[in-house]
């Protein structure tokens, strides 16, 4: 499973057309990723076969949210929830570096019924094994992670542990840093089954986008392994 961090529209298509399974959407990727708009859900949606999961994150900094912007991102959700997005990413700490549980079971809850994602919150998080079952609690389907470390091929520790420790209850979908050269390794490593990259092009300097062959050498890797050649 191939998930393309998509942070404009042309990177949506790219991803689309190079095999990704499924985009988690976003804007101001250079702020570490922002709730896109309602146009780019829109677009997104148009693209047939690709799953849609909308960032739910109001402002760049930390992730230590106020009462009106939970309020905000509840909002985002429902408005996610009625543009058509098959899921969302969510995430929220405390002062002091745990998972703000009431703030998460709020945005969970407004969500029931799609795909939530807990997002890389959890990577600066504190005792990370204990929050895994706070998050799998929550009712997250899947933990976007680098286990804590600069890229996910650093983190393979954690990842691999992470992995064991849950036990088929959440995906652990490892991501930052990956791409077709490492990805293979970071999935037999930690035994994770779903990737997460934004692949972007090294020859775009202003506004990078998505690179459709960098998704398409993964895709075409994966399904030789999966095929057995």
């Amino acid at each position: 499973m191939i998930e393309v961090c998509a942070g404009t529209i042309g990177s949506v298509l790219a991803a689309h057309r190079g095999g990704a399974d499924r985009v988690e959407l976003c804007s101001a990727l250079s702020e570490g990723g922002l709730t896109p708009s309602a146009g780019m859900i829109r677009m997104a949606k148009e693209c047939e076969g690709l799953k849609v999961h909308v960032l739910i994150r109001p402002r760049s900094g930390d992730f230590v949210y106020s009462i009106p912007e939970v309020r905000t991102m509840e909002l985002d959700i429902l408005n996610a929830r009625q543009l058509g997005a098959d899921g969302v990413v969510i995430g929220a700490l405390t002062a002091d570096g745990e998972i703000d549980l009431p703030v998460c079971r709020r945005l969970a809850d407004a969500a029931r019924g799609m795909s939530i994602t807990f997002h890389r919150a959890f990577d600066v998080c504190r005792r990370p094994y204990e929050a895994l079952e706070q998050i799998i609690s929550l009712g997250c389907d899947r933990l976007l992670t680098s286990g804590q470390a600069s890229t996910a091929e650093e983190g393979i520790p954690v990842l691999g542990r992470l992995v064991r420790q849950s036990a088929g209850r959440i995906i652990i979908m490892p991501g930052s840093g990956v791409n077709p050269r490492n990805a293979l390794h970071i999935l037999r490593e930690t035994g994770a089954t779903e990737i997460h990259g934004s692949f972007r092009s090294s020859t775009q300097t202003t506004h990078p986008e998505t690179d459709e062959a960098s998704v398409s050498a993964l895709r075409k890797l994966l399904s030789s392994v999966c095929h057995g050649s």
